[in-house]
């Protein structure tokens, strides 16, 4: 299997620098994720095309700037993928869990939030699933190691991890050829227990409960571990 990586931000660097499979990026090669024909004819050479291109900016009101890369931008690789016969492994978000139940399966509804991150994210995860004829969503969030803040949440919670053990779990996924919606994460834990593991002088703190910000993203994982045990 050739695998290609679309971008380079945190998680495409680290799959790269774990794989070495090739990447490309706007910075690298000048592709316009919003525009096909920019990078339509790389990949034509891989198996396997893993989507990390999002944009983050999670409070954003900026609907179009989300529209653009988080569902259009998919839907256009997703046909792509299609006539190319590829797979296509897409990376999308604990955050679309979201003011929904406890521990979500795969199966959950889940309920969009209320900003245009979660709510294009959540658009692409459905999309992906209807139109995509070979593919492996992965529900899952990254942080930065070392840990880059003095201070973190107690009371914000989920399966996150650093980038480089989350990186890690994606890859085996890829290499033992899982297929369909898997969330990607290890055991629940707030974000101060996850700092302290690379930065014992973090401050703890409360995050605010409000309508844009969810103090718990956990998630079921009992699938990914069946699967990769």
């Amino acid at each position: 299997m050739k695998a290609l990586i679309i971008g380079d931000g945190l998680l495409g660097s680290e799959l790269h620098r774990q794989t070495s499979w090739d990447y490309i990026s706007r910075r690298k090669n000048g592709i316009d994720f919003c525009v096909p024909h920019t990078y339509a004819n790389y990949l034509d050479d891989y198996d396997c095309i893993i989507n990390c291109v999002a944009n983050t900016d999670t409070y954003s009101d900026d609907r179009e700037g989300h529209w653009n890369v988080n569902y259009k931008g998919v839907s256009d690789l997703v046909h792509l993928c299609n006539q190319k016969d590829k797979l296509l492994v897409h990376i999308s978000t604990d955050y679309i869990y979201s003011k929904s139940k406890q521990n979500c399966k795969e199966t959950e509804v889940p309920v969009h939030c209320a900003t245009w991150y979660g709510y294009t994210k959540l658009l692409a995860d459905g999309y992906v699933q209807l139109k995509s004829n070979n593919y492996l969503l992965i529900r899952c969030t990254h942080k930065p190691t070392p840990f880059p803040y003095d201070k973190a949440y107690v009371n914000l919670i989920g399966n996150y991890d650093y980038v480089d053990v989350i990186a890690e779990i994606i890859v085996k996924l890829i290499k033992k050829g899982a297929l369909g919606t898997y969330n990607v994460g290890t055991e629940v834990k707030s974000m101060h227990q996850m700092a302290k593991d690379t930065s014992e002088d973090v401050i703890p703190i409360n995050g605010m409960c409000n309508n844009e910000m969810p103090l718990d993203v956990s998630m079921d994982v009992t699938k990914l571990t069946e699967f990769l045990s």
